[in-house]
């Protein structure tokens, strides 16, 4: 039991700290973001709240139920993914809303989305479940990805 809590207290630890980091980057009611043009199919702003909820408590449980179920080499290198992919999640709204840059976070979202596949494919080496539990949050941050893209598409700086 006492593995059980130290893990999922970690990984729940870990998980609050990066949505702490990147809510605070955030800053949806700036000037520069409300001026940016948007695509049509931007979920409305409480849209982001809803989602990430679930999908943080999700990469929680997943991580640390697959670090229980790993062990050596195996538990380390899950562990330096989980921290990369949260480290990279924060990042992006850092890159986004903090450098106020579009393309920055593009590419922010394209190493976030590098990173899920690895911390899935380690995830459900060592527990299946886990890994199809990661599954909503890659999908969302793929989702994250085009969107993003789209923006920075239809933001981008005009040519001479």
């Amino acid at each position: 039991m006492g593995d059980r809590v130290k893990t999922y207290g970690a990984t729940s630890a870990a998980v609050a700290v990066a949505a702490a980091v990147g809510g605070k980057a955030v800053d949806a009611d700036s000037a520069w973001y409300r001026a940016l043009a948007k695509p049509a199919w931007q979920p409305p702003g409480w849209t982001f709240g809803v989602v990430w909820t679930p999908l943080y408590a999700s990469i929680a449980w997943a991580s640390g139920r697959a670090l229980l179920r790993s062990r050596g080499r195996e538990q380390r290198a899950l562990t330096a993914s989980l921290g990369v992919n949260l480290a990279l999640n924060a990042a992006w709204n850092v890159l986004f809303f903090r450098r106020r840059s579009t393309a920055a976070g593009v590419v922010g979202t394209v190493l976030l989305d590098v990173s899920n596949a690895e911390l899935i494919r380690r995830t459900a080496r060592a527990d299946g479940a886990a890994g199809a539990a990661l599954v909503p949050y890659a999908v969302w941050c793929l989702f994250a990805t085009a969107l993003n893209s789209d923006i920075a598409y239809r933001n981008r700086p005009a040519r001479r």
